[in-house]
């Protein structure tokens, strides 16, 4: 139950910050253009809000009504008056806190959205208002959102480029290469193989995205097999189809196994083995990662077996009693202990094309994927809150917070451009198709293209969330 909460505790704080900035992003931009933003609001408000504040009463709410009524009402500034020359300023927005915590809007004057119908705009168009402006200021506005979003998710990666710097292995050090899942034992992966390149380019631990990059059908990834040969290896459609649907690791790195305590009275300390022993086999099964280690341990429980160990440079070979549990009593080392890490530190402008690379690669990697949407086993991966929520730790971990946050800021950005009436994306559309036809799509057939997109983004919401449902209780 507590990871459960932190989970959820992570989540919130996240899209917290994401849609704020989502938000922000629209309002900025309106008040730059002399547009009047009426409400601003984090997550919705259906028939009541947690908090309201009015900066041209100077009141703030606590559970307040639409109909105005209030738990409680603070009069924490002065009253204000309108502008006399009737421009708009901060103070002519009612800033809010909902309580459903599905997104949030920005009430811009003039446009129909999900707050206003075409009804609402029966007056004559006034100069503060959206639909008053030139088409190329109401695309800026629109686009504002997607924009903040991938800025926020470069920023994160900037700051975690300068805070924490890169630790990684290189996947040239892993000796013993990896160890891989049966979909991509199908494309031609072999276990041990060693990562050298993808599309002839050297891979960099350090890019995020090596992993989805290299099973894009038709990427050409070259390993090294057997400490020896040269293989490339080329995934089809059906590799990326099949892990997405898995929702599962694809690989993992081999870890060699040594020693790095011994516990007293147990087998191995009984042989004589020592820390910084390497075992290389289990009698007639060679070890050469935890891979194979434990599988042979376990077959052959409580026997004693004659095991070849590595030790300064020599093979030597040593009887080993095996207990019961198929265990013999060590301690092994970490691969942080055993392979070389790289730590790269950057200096403040070092971290900003970091950064930049990171989310940028981020972008693509996720665009890349998205396509698999459109397929019968993307379908069934599609998740929500719960998938979004099993992203983050059990415990609360700032360096993985950052990096999932960024991760959703870029999700964020994408989806929202995507030409969806109800979304940034379809607004977009519309105002693009005015400036090429230079015929303005009336506010009715807004309005209903908007109904239409909302009815098929609470549907696909209510699949995601079933899907996880269907996950976690029936599968």
């Amino acid at each position: 139950m507590e990871s459960f909460l932190i989970k959820a505790l992570q989540l919130v704080v996240a899209l917290v910050i994401l849609v704020t900035v989502h938000e922000f992003g629209h309002y900025f931009f309106a008040r730059i253009f002399g547009i009047k933003v009426n409400r601003f609001y984090l997550f919705f408000n259906p028939w009541f809000s947690l908090l309201k504040y009015d900066p041209m009463k100077g009141t703030l709410q606590v559970l307040a009504k639409d109909d105005n009524h209030s738990l409680a009402t603070f009069q924490v500034s002065k009253p204000r008056q309108p502008r006399p020359d009737g421009k708009p300023t901060w103070r002519d927005t009612i800033y809010g806190l909902g309580w459903l915590p599905l997104g949030g809007y920005c009430d811009i004057a003039g446009m129909v959205d999900e707050t206003k119908s075409s009804k609402d705009l029966a007056s004559e168009p006034q100069p503060w208002e959206f639909r008053s402006k030139a088409a190329w200021k109401r695309l800026l506005v629109m686009v504002a959102g997607v924009l903040f979003n991938f800025l926020l998710a470069i920023a994160i990666y900037i700051g975690i480029a300068f805070h924490w710097g890169d630790r990684v292995v290189p996947y040239q050090a892993m000796t013993e290469g990896m160890d891989f899942t049966a979909p991509m034992h199908d494309a031609g992966f072999r276990d041990g193989d060693i990562l050298l390149q993808i599309n002839g380019k050297d891979i960099d631990a350090r890019t995020a995205s090596n992993g989805w990059n290299m099973i894009q059908p038709g990427t050409k990834v070259t390993v090294l097999r057997n400490h020896r040969d040269s293989v490339v290896i080329s995934p089809d459609d059906r590799l990326l189809a099949e892990l997405v649907e898995k929702n599962a690791p694809y690989m993992s790195m081999r870890v060699p196994v040594y020693i790095d305590a011994l516990m007293g009275g147990e087998g191995a300390a009984r042989a004589g083995l020592r820390e910084g022993d390497r075992i290389l086999a289990v009698g007639n099964d060679t070890t050469p990662s935890l891979t194979e280690f434990f599988p042979a341990l376990a077959a052959n429980a409580s026997k004693t077996l004659p095991m070849t160990i590595l030790r300064d440079g020599k093979e030597t070979s040593v009887p080993v009693e095996i207990n019961a549990d198929g265990k013999i009593g060590i301690q092994l080392r970490s691969p942080v202990k055993i392979y070389d890490i790289e730590e790269v530190q950057y200096s403040f402008l070092e971290s900003i094309p970091r950064g930049w690379t990171a989310g940028t690669d981020q972008l693509a990697t996720y665009v890349a994927s998205c396509k698999l949407l459109f397929t019968k086993q993307g379908a069934k991966s599609v998740g929500g809150f719960g998938t979004l929520g099993s992203l983050f730790p059990n415990q609360w971990n700032w360096y993985s917070f950052w990096q999932i946050a960024a991760f959703l800021s870029v999700i964020l950005a994408f989806m929202n451009i995507i030409p969806i009436p109800a979304l940034d994306g379809g607004y977009t559309l519309f105002l693009l198709i005015e400036m090429i036809t230079r015929r303005k799509p009336s506010e009715r057939f807004i309005e209903v293209a908007n109904m239409i997109g909302m009815g098929f983004l609470f549907l696909l919401l209510i699949y995601a969330n079933l899907n996880d449902v269907y996950r976690l209780v029936l599968k």
